[in-house]
């Protein structure tokens, strides 16, 4: 496993980190379990999860990931092992069951408890906003188009405030957003350089793969000045990019059989780039999935690849793409695609 640290600390972590929103709906408690002492034998000390999760979200199932999560820290005793990332919820309607606040102060200390009680551990070490709580363009949304009935206002001071009083308790120890735009990353920035005793954004966890490198407009040079790291999630986009749907296969058990309103990677263009990836792998004897894992594993903005995994089988694979380096030629060859059918899944 290769490590690098969390941006403006010494937290080291791998570079990559364990990802979780299946567990507790794709995967049983067990496998969660499972997968976490795979994950962990192998040199990923890195987990990331949610107060949403499993995905989709869903009343029955809110924060059985945590669950799952806190049941095992308390069997094998190794919280000192992970470093451990978790996320509140943003305002939408599909999150109303958790909360219709927003991250007002009461919300956010409420959201870090309950986090600590599910995970049964002391302190979280990146705590992160999920998504904004204004209207802007993430998820899939291509463009920005100002809605002027929408009278967010900017509590981001506000919302900074309240993290670092959760750090000077001990329950917190770094910041992240998530799902984030260019001015919102600066907004966040510069609130914490105007006011030196507010915490620093050091994470952005965005999307990222060879179907979607929108992150590198705007974005990667904020990173790369700013030295906030990317965890770039969705890396295999839904799977999409271990080749597992081409043909119009559907796996019985895959993530898009069973949730098909997921289409965010599944577009016509998406579905032509694919093709023209897995073409690529091919022809240089290798998988799509690690090709695609090993190139955002390698780009100078990210700190970390979040991966996800249904099987212990695909786990093993995905964490094995930190030993695979990409030959000039496959970059090439990457970079052709991506210029024919730039960012069809954004």
């Amino acid at each position: 496993m290769e490590y690098t640290t969390l941006p403006h600390t010494d937290i080291e972590v791998s570079k990559i980190c364990l990802g979780t929103m299946t567990w507790g709906n794709q995967n049983t408690e067990a496998e969660g379990h499972e997968q976490m002492d795979f994950a962990l034998d192998k040199g990923v000390n890195f987990f990331d999860t949610a107060e949403l999760y499993p995905v989709p979200a869903h009343p029955d199932r809110h924060s059985d990931t945590e669950k799952i999560i806190g049941t095992w820290f308390k069997k094998n005793g190794n919280r000192d092992k992970v470093i451990l990332g978790t996320k509140i919820a943003g305002k939408a309607d599909f999150t109303k069951f958790i909360r219709t606040t927003g991250f007002t102060p009461d919300s956010i200390r409420s959201a870090v408890d309950a986090s600590l009680e599910r995970l049964q551990t002391d302190y979280i070490d990146l705590y992160q906003l999920h998504w904004p709580e204004r209207n802007t363009n993430y998820f899939g949304k291509r463009g920005y188009t100002h809605d002027v009935s929408d009278h967010w206002e900017d509590n981001i001071h506000q919302v900074l405030e309240t993290l670092r009083d959760l750090i000077r308790e001990g329950k917190i120890r770094q910041v992240g957003i998530s799902n984030e735009t260019p001015w919102g990353t600066m907004r966040f920035l510069t609130e914490s350089k105007v006011h030196a005793s507010l915490p620093r954004a050091i994470t952005i966890q965005n999307p990222y793969s060879l179907l979607n490198r929108q992150f590198e407009v705007g974005l990667s040079e904020i990173s790369i000045r700013e030295k906030v790291g990317l965890l770039a999630y969705s890396p295999l986009g839904f799977g999409t990019l271990s080749g597992k749907y081409l043909g119009g296969m559907q796996p019985a058990t895959a993530r898009i059989t069973l949730f098909p309103n997921y289409k965010r990677y599944s577009s016509e263009q998406a579905v032509r780039a694919t093709e023209k990836y897995h073409k690529l792998a091919q022809e240089h004897g290798l998988s799509m999935a690690q090709m695609a894992l090993s190139f955002v594993n390698t780009r100078p903005f990210v700190t970390s690849t979040i991966i996800g995994a249904t099987s212990i089988e695909q786990l093993d694979q995905n964490i094995a793409s930190i030993d695979l380096t990409l030959s000039e030629e496959v970059l090439k060859g990457i970079d052709e695609i991506h210029n024919a059918i730039p960012n069809p899944a954004p």
